[in-house]
């Protein structure tokens, strides 16, 4: 990555300490405040999402999500995950709206979880811009709706608790993993929304989900 691409990362939006505060979006032991849905309506969702001991479980079969019953504007997202068994995909929903955009999944940006690929972004119905353009590369970062991200490495090895922290400002996105900037989006075509979780194929575990508003000019 060059200097000045870092140097323009490192000033986007969002970077600033909150003022409000944190707000807890998983209460440690159930599924308050989150809606199960799933790509199977004879699957019971607590069959697939379960909760103990401030964990939350999710065995990734069938696909879907949990959403946030309420909608989410400007925020500091922190999410801390690991992968039970065989490493797989998933990932983190934000600015979630329109149910079944593409298959079960809702119009949103996904920031991805899927091993080894943490931070990319999916667009979902949506639209969003990676300040690449003019870099050597760039045109391999962009591929339909998979936006790469620009760093290797940031994950730790399965089995290993991660944080991944998404700072949506407005229309930008900015993702760090292990508190590493890994990506970063621009005129994202969506701005507010539920947070969700995917269950998409592999058992997976989260735990201290918390969002942190972001107000005035930070």
């Amino acid at each position: 990555m060059s200097a000045a691409l870092t140097l323009a990362l490192l000033c986007a939006p969002g970077f600033a300490d909150p003022a409000a505060e944190p707000i807890e979006l998983f209460d440690g032991s159930s599924l308050s405040g989150w809606t199960p849905v799933l790509s199977k309506d004879d699957v019971d969702p607590a069959t697939v999402w379960s909760a103990k001991d401030g964990v939350l479980s999710c065995t990734g079969k069938p696909s879907g999500y949990i959403r946030t019953d309420k909608s989410f504007k400007n925020y500091k997202l922190s999410v801390k995950w690991r992968w039970t068994g065989t490493p797989g995909n998933n990932g983190v929903l934000v600015h979630a709206t329109t149910p079944n955009a593409l298959g079960v999944w809702p119009k949103c940006q996904e920031v991805q979880l899927a091993s080894e690929n943490a931070g990319d972004f999916w667009v979902i119905g949506s639209e969003i811009s990676i300040p690449l353009e003019g870099v050597p590369g760039y045109e391999k970062m962009v591929q339909g709706r998979r936006h790469l991200n620009f760093v290797d490495g940031a994950e730790n090895p399965p089995g290993e608790w991660n944080e991944m922290t998404v700072i949506c400002r407005d229309a930008t996105i900015t993702v760090l993993v292990n508190g590493q900037l890994v990506n970063y989006g621009f005129d994202s075509s969506v701005t507010e929304g539920s947070v969700c979780l995917q269950s998409e194929g592999a058992p997976i575990e989260y735990r201290e989900i918390v969002l942190t508003p972001l107000s005035g000019d930070e």
